[in-house]
């Protein structure tokens, strides 16, 4: 029963961290997520919402519009601003961009492609989903990263980052300001954990699950041993 306290333990400790036997060590894996979410209205500098002299089809173009700029925060150049201001490897930052009837998910590519690995590594990268609301010029970006925090950090990273790529492109394409897209972020992301305390119940359910099965493999092997015993008992018996 030692034996068997002994090696649920090691399991426990193994299903949360890095186990080194040699030499001896040991290293926690935060098993815990964290998510955040942020909302964008797509505006224009003579705001289409507020000036009831733009019409329906001015709402329409920035609904468009902000359908394009929801795919643009998905590659590259947006990826690395939005890297940058978080403070994070680029290579590590999985973008989903929004959906559409027409595109239902997501296109394979070097960006978005995925593979069993990844289970593995979940907690480990930095993940944004982003979805343009259809009936109006609105970006809803959701993060989920390791920890509250950093999940706040990086939704807010996103429009950041977007907001300084465009700014970028303005200034290369000599765009005046008043013909410039406005992002109007609707409050500051913040951060909230999604399964606090994971990491226990993980430790508790492998110690639980192996001591149950080295005690059943302990008392089966007494058993057999015993029943050797008994038939070794018997032979000389009958010798007798």
């Amino acid at each position: 029963m030692v034996a068997s306290v002994l090696l649920a333990l090691l399991a426990a400790l193994w299903s949360i961290g890095d186990v080194r036997l040699f030499p001896p060590g040991f290293k926690s894996d935060s098993l815990e997520m964290g998510s955040a979410s942020t909302h964008v209205l797509i505006d224009t500098p003579r705001s289409a919402l507020l000036d009831r002299r733009q019409d329906v089809t001015s709402l329409q173009g920035l609904s468009d519009r902000t359908l394009l700029l929801g795919n643009i925060i998905a590659r590259e150049p947006v990826r690395e601003f939005i890297a940058k201001r978080a403070g994070i490897p680029m290579q590590t930052l999985q973008i989903t961009p929004p959906l559409t009837p027409r595109q239902p998910r997501a296109p394979v590519d070097a960006d978005t492609q995925k593979s069993a690995s990844d289970i593995l590594r979940s907690n480990d990268e930095y993940r944004l989903s982003i979805e343009a609301n259809p009936t109006v010029p609105l970006l809803d970006i959701y993060a989920q990263t390791g920890d509250a925090a950093t999940a706040a950090v990086l939704a807010n990273a996103a429009v950041d980052g977007l907001r300084n790529y465009l700014t970028e492109l303005a200034r290369e394409r000599n765009t005046p300001l008043a013909d410039q897209i406005r992002l109007v972020q609707l409050g500051r992301a913040q951060g909230e954990s999604i399964n606090e305390g994971v990491g226990i119940q993980v430790a508790l359910l492998a110690f639980i699950v192996v001591f149950a099965m080295s005690s059943a493999t302990v008392v089966f092997l007494a058993r057999i041993r015993q029943g050797w015993q008994v038939a070794v008992l018997a032979e000389r018996s009958e010798g007798r």
